[in-house]
């Protein structure tokens, strides 16, 4: 396995353990909330149920997208393509790689206004 193929498989388990508790944690706010009869919106209580429960969902939510473009990473390392910008076709630079492993554009095509 790749250095870079490495890097992914630890992200890509990183991100199910997030997105697991994530998960765990929106069941347990929903479990919390059930049965009661809160009314969000005048209980000083129910706005901060919901606050979290909104926090929670995008947590989850951004990890399931970090870990769709791991996925698609650990691909391009398979078929050859990963290190190669997708809009210049250059190679992405060793550092950008390190710090983004799943980054698709090196840095000057990242920089360009789209």
């Amino acid at each position: 396995m790749t250095d870079a193929a490495a890097r992914l498989e630890e992200e890509r388990r990183r991100l199910l353990a997030s997105i697991t508790s994530r998960d765990a944690d929106v069941a347990g706010i929903v479990a919390a909330r059930e049965g009661s009869n809160v009314d969000d919106e005048h209980d000083p209580e129910g706005a901060t149920i919901a606050f979290e429960r909104s926090q929670a969902d995008h947590a989850a939510d951004s990890a399931r997208h970090r870990l769709a473009a791991v996925e698609s990473a650990l691909r391009r390392v398979e078929d050859g393509t990963y290190g190669v910008c997708e809009v210049c076709g250059r190679p992405i630079g060793e550092g950008r790689l390190e710090a983004l492993p799943a980054t698709t554009l090196c840095v000057v095509c990242a920089s360009r206004p789209r």
